[in-house]
């Protein structure tokens, strides 16, 4: 094989050759490079598919430049050279691409396809970055990957006729959709970080066309410290065997749980609890069957999850279930569904939970003291990163003795939804309602109602204002006695006031009497006094309390004073636990080791 030497570094170590001869066989097996027609993610498919079945794990957790290199061909590499992001421009242009002063690695394909550094930089809060420049023909302008190593702050562009009396036109290729705005002071360049804004812009390049991005796409060519492993692989077992709703919670259950690919359907089994050993008495419902892919995850790439629809169930009814192949019941998982014939129930929830071992510990400390507990919700960030299913896997095990007898209902937070990539896994991880509002992604925002009680699952990463409708519908829909909203920012906090929420949600909050606001974020514990109108209620002026709260050891440093603060409280993980009886809700918060942090109580 002959690799061009603007993109070959040589192969200096064994694993480097043993890469280049990987890559050289993948080509002469398939008769021939198809690179061309490919796209970068096929590209790094078929690489890391290939590194996968002759590297060990410690040589996949040890690539570095040479050897991420080494895994392609020259037509591969050419294609990680061009594909990455792609527009057409109807007229000669000159192409500027801004990359951090603090990526240690310039893009391989930068400098050999004739971008050159200029002396121009321009910052934001965060980073400064360096000004490359190129001049391309009318055409595709066709740009590469950020790199190998998924560096966070992904380089963005800004485009310029070269004739200043002409009109630029720019057509997205790739991505699709492409977002373009104006290159000055104040612009923001990351769309999952809008309030992250460039200074300085050198004056000459001032008015031209910005291309933003988002920080996330540097996953797209992760080799460098990409892969992992899970300590909880699939197997042929069925196992995070989790309940949710997605419909009636008095007359529907949604089973889900994982196996490994091998296991290609599933099935549960159900029936009313302690019923005759009658096989009459068993119904069984098909699950649909999902497969997930981590591509970077050493030990688990590949999984299957499963969903199994129980519907037309009886309200107040305890039912037990096997998952197939298990059929003895003395092994069976039992939940219960809601009864309509009183308004008396109970739910716990919890602020951000990521992953971490002391979460379990907590939910497991609040199902011990309310083992009556209906439901329990997570407020957002119940990972560190979204994307990542060996996270998702230490989750699910933290609390997999609950979460297969209690419905698990959520919110996705901004780990959740990672770096302007989506939330994916989370969509796949739960079977949620699919009555959100158009524009947003599914089940990211839902509704649910649970028996004199208005539950608003709302997605506060996305953008909010496709949801004020929605949520106006809601309320002026919902003939429930108590109306709660959970969503992961939290509007009034002493960090950093979410302004637009505050301007956009809650005078819907106030008008339709919404009584608890329940959200995360900022890793400390919070509840307001009522509020209404943006001013602490006063007399019998009935407002909305907003609660803020963390579910593993969260922040010590001193926050700033917040007037509307009734009780704040730091550095320890709490659950909040709520009764309510008709009319009368019980709040309460406690920490791990059950002692009461908080109290409230409200009626009506």
């Amino acid at each position: 094989m002959n690799n061009k030497k603007i993109y070959f570094l040589g192969a200096a170590s064994l694993f480097v050759l043993l890469c280049t001869a990987i890559a050289c066989t993948s080509t002469e097996q398939r008769g021939g490079s198809t690179a061309g027609k490919m796209s970068v993610k096929e590209v790094m498919d078929n690489a890391i598919t290939r590194l996968y079945e002759s590297a060990s794990e410690e040589q996949l957790q040890s690539i570095d430049l040479e050897q991420a290199m080494a895994l392609f061909v020259e037509e591969e590499l050419e294609v990680l050279a061009s594909r990455h992001w792609v527009f057409e421009v109807n007229e000669p242009v000159v192409v500027s691409l801004m990359r951090s002063s603090r990526q240690e690695n310039t893009p391989f394909w930068l400098e050999p396809t004739g971008f050159k550094k200029t002396g121009w930089e321009m910052r934001n809060t965060q980073h400064t970055y360096e000004v490359w420049q190129k001049e391309f023909d009318k055409g595709a302008v066709e740009l590469g990957i950020n790199g190998f190593e998924n560096f966070t702050y992904h380089y963005f562009v800004s485009v310029a006729p070269l004739d200043p009396n002409h009109t630029l036109e720019i057509t997205p290729i790739h991505p699709e959709q492409q977002h373009v705005s104006r290159l000055e002071d104040g612009a923001f360049t990351y769309h999952d970080w809008t309030e992250l804004v460039l200074q300085d812009v050198p004056e000459a390049m001032k008015g031209q066309q910005l291309l933003t991005t988002i920080r996330g796409r540097g996953k797209e060519s992760h080799v460098i410290g990409a892969f992992r492993k899970t300590p909880h692989p699939s197997s042929t077992t069925p196992d995070q065997v989790l309940l949710t709703w997605s419909a009636d919670p008095s007359t529907s259950m949604d089973i889900q749980w994982r196996t490994n690919p091998s296991i290609e359907t599933g099935k549960v089994i159900y029936r009313v609890a302690n019923s005759t050993a009658n096989p009459a008495d068993e119904k069984s419902v098909e699950a649909e069957k999902l497969l997930m892919e981590d591509r970077e995850l050493m030990n688990d790439r590949f999984c299957h999850r499963f969903t199994a629809k129980l519907r037309d169930l009886e309200p107040g009814t305890d039912y037990e279930y096997l998952i197939e192949p298990e059929t003895d019941w003395s092994k069976a998982n039992r939940f219960i569904t809601a009864n309509e014939a009183n308004n008396s129930f109970s739910f716990i929830w919890f602020g951000d939970v990521h992953q971490k071992p002391e979460f379990g510990e907590l939910h497991r400390q609040a199902e011990r003291a309310h083992p009556e507990t209906a439901f329990y919700i997570i407020a957002g960030d119940l990972v560190d990163d979204g994307l990542y299913r060996n996270q998702w896997d230490q989750l699910f095990e933290h609390s997999s003795d609950i979460i297969r007898q209690k419905p698990l209902m959520n919110v996705p937070g901004n780990h959740d939804n990672r770096m302007g990539l989506g939330a994916k896994m989370y969509r796949d991880m739960f079977s949620y309602p699919l009555n959100g509002p158009e524009g947003v992604p599914p089940k990211q925002t839902y509704s649910f109602t649970y028996k004199n009680s208005l539950f608003l699952m709302l997605d506060a990463t996305t953008d909010i204002y496709r949801q004020t409708d929605w949520i106006e519908q809601q309320l002026a829909n919902s003939t429930a006695t108590w109306k709660f909203a959970v969503f992961h920012f939290p509007p009034y906090n002493g960090k950093a006031p979410y302004e637009n929420i505050q301007q956009e949600w809650l005078p819907l909050f106030d008008e339709f009497q919404v009584d608890m606001v329940f959200s995360g974020h900022m890793h400390y514990y919070m509840r307001s006094k009522p509020i209404k109108g943006d001013k602490i209620a006063e007399g019998d002026e009935r407002g909305t309390v907003y609660v803020i709260s963390i579910g593993i050891p969260g922040r010590t440093e001193e926050i700033p004073e917040e007037p509307y603060a009734a009780v704040r409280n730091q550095g320890q993980g709490l659950y909040q636990h709520l009764r309510i009886d008709g009319n009368r809700l019980a709040y309460r918060s406690f920490n791990k080791e059950g002692d009461t942090v908080d109290t409230l109580e409200i009626r009506k």
